[in-house]
């Protein structure tokens, strides 16, 4: 019995022997499989299904803030910025982008080593070709070992091993930044955060008593114990002074979860703050304005980063030139065959090669014209930060002159509320005044210690700011996140409170 072949071989008569000899005159018999097993690997999108979805998001969310020290205190301003540079996420991300581009410019430079390759092979074929004498076995094995190097290859892969050194460099910088703006941002919160934690215990207990004011002053306005215009004039007032007090709540409410999502706290987590007294804020930087600008130019992470991508691109032209030059390969292996039919079945061998793409030489105008385009376009882009710099070197020191303005005012204000207060609270004592003009004094006292409080932490955003604008780092050399919390803190603290910190930053900056 004939064995079973395709169908279209029945249909013509042929035999199952036939097949291979009137492949090539039928040559569907073979695409017919392949089209199908092509068909098969058809590649269909897959979207993740919601159980998928649930168990990535829910591993997510465990992780997010898994691993940390717990809050065991209060928290100072020092305990928060040791979180945010230990936890923060933004700031682990940039972390772990320049520990990538370090470990990628280490691999690069691996690309100038020589090459060794290893090589094994098998061969064989069901029968001899009659019509010539056989000079192979039917089953041939093959290895070899290479050794091969090329020299232009080593030039360009130890050029693009310093481009990658800059790359690296260059996401410090990025990483700078983003910890800076992640710091400056803790330091505004936690102090707007403290003032809502100094006011609210105020404010809650004076809700009710206002609550009881306005419904007393419409009782006696109602029943013509008072004139209607002196009772509505003294609720209006008292209106405002609650509408001012719930506006500057509301800023300052969410301060706290700011704060709680800088650390990398998990939302909705009870902590306390510590409640400092306010500190004048003293500044340790020069007096002299083209000082600072040069003090800028020289530390902030963006002028480094152009500086880097214009060095980058200056290894550009070495790099282009390496290209057009001509090629020159060395190799020497160890060679084995397993043919019987060879007289020597494993041997060495050696050479050399030069090799030259004219096409490169032809392309060298237009690539020069390119590198210098880009060289252009970073110096234009180094005078626009360059100015960038001082702009915002000068609006820092100009805005934290007038907030510590502002502050004064804040304070002088509040102290005449408070003496407000006192003398009314002795006049109330003393049933010479109603109580209502009693709450409505607590009311503006109140208000203004909230307003005294938030030109505070816009003073101390504004003192941080300056240090930033100077490409100062606010934490100091040598802070490592795998420290505990208070240690980081200890050396936060130390830097930022002994008198000769940031003194020291500055003229360690400015040499």
């Amino acid at each position: 019995m004939e064995p079973c072949v395709p169908w279209y071989c029945f249909s013509q008569g042929f035999r199952s022997d036939d097949i291979r000899g009137d492949a090539v005159k039928f040559p569907f018999i073979w695409t017919v499989p392949v089209v199908l097993l092509a068909a098969g690997c058809t590649v269909r999108t897959e979207p993740l299904t919601p159980e998928a979805n649930a168990v990535f998001g829910h591993e997510k969310l465990v992780r997010a803030t898994a691993n940390q020290e717990p809050i065991t205190g209060s928290i100072d301003l020092y305990d928060a910025m040791a979180r945010a540079l230990k936890y923060n996420l933004d700031t682990k991300v940039e972390i772990m982008q320049a520990a990538l581009k370090t470990r990628e410019a280490d691999l690069v430079s691996y690309s100038a080593l020589p090459k060794v390759v290893a090589g094994a092979g098998y061969a064989g074929r069901d029968q001899a070709d009659p019509s010539t004498p056989s000079t192979r076995d039917d089953s041939i094995r093959t290895a070899d070992l290479t050794f091969s190097w090329n020299i232009l290859d080593f030039g360009l892969s130890y050029v693009r091993a310093k481009q990658a050194a800059d790359q690296a460099l260059i996401q410090e910088e990025m990483k700078r930044r983003i910890v800076n703006k992640v710091i400056e941002d803790v330091r505004t919160a936690y102090w707007r955060a403290v003032s809502y934690q100094r006011l609210v215990g105020r404010m809650r207990a004076l809700e009710g008593r206002v609550a009881r004011a306005l419904r007393d002053t419409r009782g006696l306005s109602s029943s013509g114990e008072s004139s209607p215009l002196v009772a509505l004039t003294y609720e209006r007032e008292l209106i405002e002074v609650k509408r001012e007090v719930e506006m500057l709540e509301g800023e300052l409410k969410v301060a706290k979860s700011q704060l709680a999502a800088l650390m990398n706290v998990m939302p909705g987590t009870d902590f306390t703050l510590t409640v400092p007294k306010r500190a004048s804020t003293r500044l340790a930087v020069p007096d002299n304005m083209p000082e600072m600008f040069r003090i800028a130019v020289e530390n902030r992470p963006e002028m480094r980063e152009v500086a880097y991508r214009t060095r980058i691109n200056e290894k550009e032209v070495n790099a282009a030139l390496l290209e057009i030059l001509p090629g020159f390969n060395v190799y020497a292996g160890a060679n084995y065959d397993s043919n019987e039919f060879i007289a020597t079945n494993d041997w060495l061998s050696w050479g050399a090669k030069v090799s030259f793409n004219a096409m490169k030489l032809a392309s060298m105008p237009a690539l020069n014209k390119k590198i210098e385009a880009e060289k252009d376009v970073l110096d234009a882009r180094a005078l626009s930060v360059a100015m960038a710099i001082m702009t915002q070197v000068h609006i820092s020191r100009t805005r934290y002159a007038h907030l510590n303005k502002s502050y004064s005012t804040a304070a002088a204000l509040s102290n005449v509320s408070h003496r407000i207060l006192k003398q009314v609270r002795d006049e109330t004592n003393a049933q010479k005044t109603s109580e209502q003009i009693l709450i409505r004094e607590e009311m503006n006292a109140l208000l203004a210690d909230a307003k005294l409080d938030m030109a505070y932490a816009d003073l101390q955003n504004a003192y941080a700011n300056i240090y930033a604008s100077l490409g100062v780092d606010p934490f100091p050399a040598g802070l490592s996140t795998s420290s505990s919390i208070d240690q980081m803190a200890l050396q936060l603290r130390t830097m930022w409170t002994d008198t000769n910190g940031p003194a020291k930053i500055e003229v360690a900056t400015a040499k």
